[in-house]
């Protein structure tokens, strides 16, 4: 994983990757200042090094001589190109436009303004600084997408009417050599202040619109089948749930993936994480689903199968809990309150996966990082309703009057399959954790709670039956700092 901090803990912002001769290259904002965009490369796409830096703001007078924010890297006709936001000191910063920027080898940059940029807009169709009511201006975030060999950007703006908090839209440019042209915008759900860091992509003839909504701190997604819509949502349009923004996809060979940062503790100002891809794929209806990242198996260390794993013990000694091991099921249950039925993982880092059933109407779920007093994760299914939680739950040593951790980090919504159970598949990479039901991530986060030495399951006034559970080590994560070396 890859945070960039520095001084502060949340420096890493708005993020693209692009995958060139098999090196991942992911270029960010430096948050606060952004004063530059940083550059880190990766050989597996989850543990990064820093090198020389992308981008820096220009000099005083230039047009970006404040601050440098979100940007898109594509590849063309073997060069590369920058599509940048803006901000000018003369300004105070308050209105950004879209720059240019290319290179021959994704390491050194120039600007090029090309006699079209720095983009702003007209006001035809989207707000300007005369006609502004919030007196900042949004025209940023740009994302090239090249349709029927015309070239695209879509940029986070604002409509020009409507409710103030509420003319948030995906803007429309079009580029044609040394000249652009506004277009109508290309989404405007007509609820959000700002549709941020729009990208999209086609997948079996539809095409998805993905936006970070600053409201809810989620990634929400439409889809179409022209490229210039109508665009409609499904009743469940969250794509990344909270804690997770600013997304954007890199091409993998076969694979689609799905970048993104994280907000840890669901705070803006702290920590700053970007976790590991997820993969995009659709059903049969449409709908996008995340998968786990492929590489997830090809660094699997050991395979250990139910019937090895270690001992099970029950945490909260409930008189009213009891279980039963077999080869290839465990049955655990507790009839009146609480009961933790955990063991000691193998490994740090593990990739967790079986079938969970229950009987009853009670509660159940996983832990994960529990200690012995009961302090860990707690995720819990609810089969009846399609939800999955998970919650940091447990001691609190540094305040007596309120001596509890009780936390509720994050929620995902699944369809409820006609099995009796779930198959669900548990990674704990580091300081990630990465839950997927019946082969769909449902939960994302990075989380520095907890790290006790137990896994296992928890039922209150239920049965739960857990079957042909296969656990696989991964190797000790990378620090981000200690093996990085200085670069001129």
């Amino acid at each position: 994983m890859y945070s960039g901090s520095g001084f502060s803990d949340w420096e890493i912002g708005d993020i693209t990757v692009i995958i060139h001769n098999g090196v991942y290259h992911l270029f960010h904002l430096i948050i606060p200042n952004h004063d530059y965009i940083a550059h880190a490369v990766s050989d597996d796409g989850i543990s990064w090094k820093r090198v020389n830096n992308a981008l820096f703001v220009g000099h005083p007078g230039e047009w970006d001589d404040d601050m440098l924010w979100t940007m898109h890297v594509v590849e063309v006709e073997e060069k590369f190109e920058m599509y940048y936001t803006g901000l000018q000191r003369k300004d105070r910063g308050i209105i950004s436009r879209i720059g240019f920027a290319e290179s021959t080898n994704l390491i050194d940059w120039t600007k090029n303004k090309k006699n079209i940029f720095p983009i702003e807009p007209r006001g035809v169709y989207y707000e300007t600084h005369q006609t502004n009511p919030r007196t900042w201006l949004s025209f940023r975030d740009p994302f090239r997408f090249d349709y029927k060999n015309d070239v695209y950007l879509l940029v986070a703006t604002r409509t020009l009417t409507g409710p103030v908090s509420r003319r948030g839209c995906v803007g429309l440019v079009k580029i044609t050599n040394d000249s652009y042209d506004l277009l109508p915008p290309l989404l405007h759900p007509g609820v959000y202040d700002d549709v941020e860091c729009p990208c999209i992509f086609e997948i079996n003839g539809w095409y998805y619109l993905l936006g970070s909504i600053r409201e809810d701190i989620q990634v929400r997604y439409w889809f179409a089948n022209d490229f210039f819509g109508a665009y409609q949502s499904f009743s469940a349009d969250v794509l990344l749930p909270r804690g997770n923004y600013a997304a954007r996809t890199a091409q993998d060979g076969e694979h689609l993936l799905l970048y993104n940062f994280f907000y840890a503790y669901g705070k803006i100002d702290a920590l700053r994480v970007l976790p590991p891809p997820k993969e995009l794929v659709t059903d049969k209806d449409g709908k996008l689903h995340l998968k786990s990242y492929y590489r997830w198996k090809m660094m699997t260390v050991k395979t250990i199968h139910q019937q090895d794993f270690h001992q099970l013990s029950c945490l909260l000694n409930n008189p009213t809990a009891s279980f039963s091991v077999s080869e290839q099921e465990w049955t655990c249950k507790s009839k009146s309150g609480y009961e933790i039925f955990a063991f000691e993982k193998p490994a740090a880092n593990f990739i967790w996966e079986g079938f969970i059933a229950v009987e009853g109407m009670g509660k159940f779920g996983l832990v994960s990082d529990m200690d012995d007093n009961a302090s860990g994760y707690f995720i819990s299914f609810d089969l009846s309703n399609g939800i999955a939680d998970i919650r940091s739950w447990g001691f609190n040593d540094k305040d007596t009057r309120q001596n509890f951790v009780f936390n509720d980090i994050q929620s995902g919504l699944f369809s409820v399959a006609k099995t009796g159970g779930i198959f669900f598949r548990l990674i704990r990479y580091g300081n990630y954790i990465e839950l997927s039901i019946d082969g769909y991530v449902q939960l994302t986060l990075m989380d520095y709670t907890f790290s006790g030495r137990n896994i296992g399951i928890y039922a209150c006034s239920s049965a739960v039956s857990l079957q042909n559970a296969v656990l696989n080590t991964l190797p000790m994560h990378k620090e981000e700092y200690a093996s990085q070396e200085e670069t001129n």
